[in-house]
């Protein structure tokens, strides 16, 4: 990995506690602040975060058809990810995205919480 990803102090870290506090739109800025200065392929696997954070941000807006589009275009980004990368456990995350996707586009319950970006050793 050619950068490192830091998610205990930064812009990094300042994102992972918004978007876990519920302030999605907040994450996504701090997280694009990151985004641009990254190269392949760590640039695409951030921005799937940042559209993860806006998707959750749209819903709260009862955008239901933006968190959708939102929430798949970063499912095809994960999806080109290893298992684990920068530090983030993918598989899990790939997981949880598909079931928030699922649940939207039938108009099923919504799964609960919202994915969770579970940091793994390394960071």
């Amino acid at each position: 990995m050619s950068t490192y990803f830091d998610w205990n102090s930064g812009s990094l870290a300042e994102g992972l506690h918004c978007y876990r506090t519920g302030q999605f739109f907040e994450a996504h800025e701090h997280w694009e602040l990151v985004w641009l200065t990254l190269a392949e392929p760590e640039k695409s696997f951030l921005q799937a975060l940042v559209q993860i954070s806006a998707a959750f941000h749209h819903l709260g807006r009862e955008n239901r058809i933006g968190a959708i589009s939102l929430l798949a275009r970063s499912l095809r980004r994960l999806d080109a990810s290893p298992a684990a990368f920068c530090y983030i456990d993918v598989e899990s995350l790939r997981e949880q995205v598909r079931n928030w996707l699922g649940a939207l586009r039938e108009g099923e319950e919504l799964p609960g919480a919202v994915p969770d970006f579970r940091v793994i050793s390394g960071s």
